[in-house]
């Protein structure tokens, strides 16, 4: 039987589509090399500066301000080489009916330049992966394909169930006839095919444990959902996966993370794509995701208990640790009002007081830096009085962020501003350990009927 047989036609006309696409894009510098010009690469800048945010669509895009490698500049005909370089790896690959990774990429792409003078910096093509990895961005870039469309593999890492029949390959898999086990969501997602399913909507768990908790009790059979776990922080075929499911399928998608910085920063990955991808977000990004929980007021309420309220050893030391207490929680209530919050302040919390002396974790250095990453230094100022200082190096020095903009509605920062007010954090497994009745049969369904979820 052929290699061709064995193909299935979507995987061929990915293959052809993204060999086109390289052969238009690196065509040009064959018309320049014939017409006696400079062989040169315009090429978008994958930079900070040059990422945007649309409010309007709610994306991290790229910009439009451009690099250009020329092959006799001196300082960039390296960089031109490699993406030659890459371009023709990748090329070579999809003719040959290859599936490389990107870890065969690499050594595929790596090896000594010739001709190398002993004082030059650097001896091969590429030295370490995540430079291949940033070129592999730049062909991309040029050829408007993302790499999963270029046929080339990583590692799998989200997984799905659900009642939902897909074509993979030549094969239908039955997403609800997989035992205790999951789907592993291939690579290549825009190969599968949505066959059929009934579902009501998607539901992406961070955590992979509690994914495999919420599989076996049989939450998604007994609620119509499309369960997905990312395992952590997104991997590209994941999102992609996710965003299929609310753009083809119709399919609201809700997110259950964490309740700190982290957790709230792997919701903005599925929803406003990263600034490293930025140039992919209309095709990774789900806008219409919604962060579920576990929020800081599903731990708290609204209405943070003053004993909860944190103070350091220095304040707790004070006469009067209790009147302290009362003035931050003053000033919370005040930065709320000032920052633009105009709600009721009426929510109950999920846990009792008891509950959170055992599950909450306290707040490192760490997730306070990357709290005030997300919401901005001025508004950390508003809720506590002072900048964040943070050691490096063994020295003080302040934090400061503008922080970004789709966290800069009020009824997120009235979440970051609870966690600044605690200094407190949960995890997702500590819903779980109320019991895993109470996270699928309580938690998950009233916030989902109430809409109690933020956007």
């Amino acid at each position: 039987m052929s290699s061709e047989t064995l193909q299935d036609k979507a995987d061929l006309k990915a293959r052809q589509e993204s060999m086109r696409a390289i052969k238009e894009a690196f065509e040009k510098i064959v018309k320049q090399i014939s017409e006696g010009e400079e062989p040169t690469l315009v090429i978008k800048k994958r930079t900070l500066s040059n990422t945007i945010y649309d409010p309007k669509r709610k994306l991290l895009l790229l910009g439009n301000q451009k690099l250009v490698r020329k092959l006799f500049d001196e300082s960039e005909v390296r960089p031109f080489m490699q993406t030659v370089l890459m371009a023709r790896i990748i090329y070579e690959a999809l003719r040959n009916n290859e599936y490389p990774t990107i870890r065969d990429i690499f050594y595929r792409g790596k090896h000594t330049l010739p001709h190398v003078s002993p004082r030059d910096k650097f001896k091969n093509t590429w030295e370490e992966q995540k430079e291949s990895d940033a070129v592999l961005r730049d062909v991309e870039v040029l050829t408007n394909k993302l790499r999963e469309e270029m046929l080339i593999l990583s590692k799998e890492k989200g997984k799905v169930v659900g009642d939902m029949r897909l074509r993979s390959g030549n094969d239908i898999i039955d997403l609800s006839k997989m035992g205790h086990g999951a789907y592993a969501i291939e690579s290549t997602p825009d190969l599968i095919e949505f066959v059929d399913f009934s579902a009501d909507y998607v539901l992406v768990v961070e955590k992979d444990a509690v994914f495999q908790q919420l599989h076996r009790y049989g939450f998604w059979r007994k609620n119509k959902v499309i369960l997905v776990t990312s395992a952590g922080q997104p991997d590209r075929a994941t999102r992609r996966f996710v965003r299929r499911l609310n753009e083809e399928l119709k399919l609201p998608v809700y997110i259950l993370a964490d309740s700190d910085p982290y957790g709230f920063y792997i919701y903005s990955v599925f929803k406003i794509g990263s600034i490293t991808l930025s140039y992919e977000s209309e095709r990774l990004a789900t806008p219409k995701a919604r962060f579920l929980g576990v929020t800081m007021s599903d731990v708290f309420g609204d209405d943070v208990p003053l004993g909860e309220i944190h103070l350091t050893p220095e304040e707790a030391k004070q006469s009067n640790p209790e009147k302290l207490r009362k003035e931050k929680k003053e000033r919370f209530l005040k930065a709320l009002k000032e920052l633009g919050y105009k709600g009721k302040l009426t929510k109950e919390p999920f846990m009792t007081s008891e509950e959170r002396r055992n599950f909450i974790i306290k707040a490192k250095e760490k997730d306070l830096e990357r709290a005030v990453e997300l919401v901005g230094d001025k508004v950390y100022r508003s809720f506590v009085g002072e900048q964040l200082k943070t050691t490096r190096s063994g020295k003080k020095s302040v934090k400061r962020s503008p922080g970004y903009q789709w966290f800069q509605d009020p009824k997120w920062i009235k979440e970051i501003g609870i966690f600044f007010l605690t200094h407190s954090k949960l995890e997702i497994e500590a819903m779980a350990s109320k019991g895993l009745k109470f996270l699928a049969d309580d938690y998950l369904p009233r916030k989902i009927e109430t809409n109690d979820w933020l956007d």
